[in-house]
């Protein structure tokens, strides 16, 4: 194997620039508050997932909606997009809709939550 240093060109994904940085983003806080709504600070975290990745995706992320509710010990997440941006969330065969469920499910996963996303109309 050949010394990383020489084998570095400037935007490789393969490399990284700085060890320090993988240290920063491994430090998370745990965050056992409850909110106003008696939603624990995690499930909203998750919801903010949802959030960002739907408003990202849409065409109008101001119609963009996330409610986070407790059903049966798991967190459920309805997500509600404006009409033009329905196609788009779901995706062909509703593959981007299970990428964003599985993205979701990670995040929750993390924190110990068990998470369902429900997209309505």
């Amino acid at each position: 194997m050949s010394d990383r240093e020489s084998d570095y060109v400037a935007g490789d994904v393969n490399l990284v620039d700085d060890i320090d940085e993988i240290d920063e983003i491994d430090e998370i806080d745990e965050i056992d508050e409850i909110d106003d709504d008696g939603e624990t600070a995690d499930a909203a975290r998750v919801g903010d997932v949802l959030n960002f990745i739907a408003r990202s995706m849409a065409d109008e992320p101001d119609a963009v909606s996330v409610d986070v509710s407790e059903r049966a010990g798991k967190v459920v997440l309805s997500l509600s997009v404006a009409p033009d941006d329905m196609g788009r969330v779901i995706g062909r065969r509703g593959r981007t809709a299970q990428a964003i469920r599985a993205l979701v499910a990670a995040a929750g996963a993390r924190d110990g939550i068990t998470t369902s996303v429900d997209i309505v109309d």
